[in-house]
């Protein structure tokens, strides 16, 4: 069976309490037990293991063992992934702005013409 990279990454990132991992394993390594920390009130232990194991088996998370420490650590190359995927419709949508502009520019010259003819007064002879 063929896996699906693309798919396993934006399944993890569905998640807010997974993102907000990735968020706080942006700005350097952590152990689990500080991933954990901010979410301990609403949720269990293991249901925060299970959300780092989905980061790890998308490959956006990296844990190592140090002693009695799990310290996890941030992998960008699947994150590049989906910004790659996602340029191409960011490409789309830039040239469908573009065209709408233009058609923009157009029907406004048309109503400001109308404008003009409109308002003018017709001379009597």
């Amino acid at each position: 069976m063929h896996h699906d990279h693309l798919s396993a990454t934006f399944a993890a990132l569905a998640d807010p309490t997974r993102r907000a991992m990735l968020a706080r394993l942006s700005q350097g390594e952590a152990n689990v037990s500080d991933l954990a920390k901010p979410f301990l009130k609403e949720m269990s232990l293991p249901a925060i293991t299970k959300h780092l194991k989905v980061l790890e088996k998308a490959g956006l998370v990296t844990k190592t063992k140090e002693a009695q420490w799990r310290p996890c650590k941030l992998n960008g190359a699947p994150l590049k992934d989906v910004s790659d995927w996602m340029d191409h419709y960011r490409i789309f949508w830039e040239e469908s702005f573009d065209r709408l502009g233009e058609y923009l520019k157009t029907v406004t010259a048309q109503e400001k013409s109308k404008g003009k003819n409109h308002g003018r007064k017709k001379k009597n002879k």
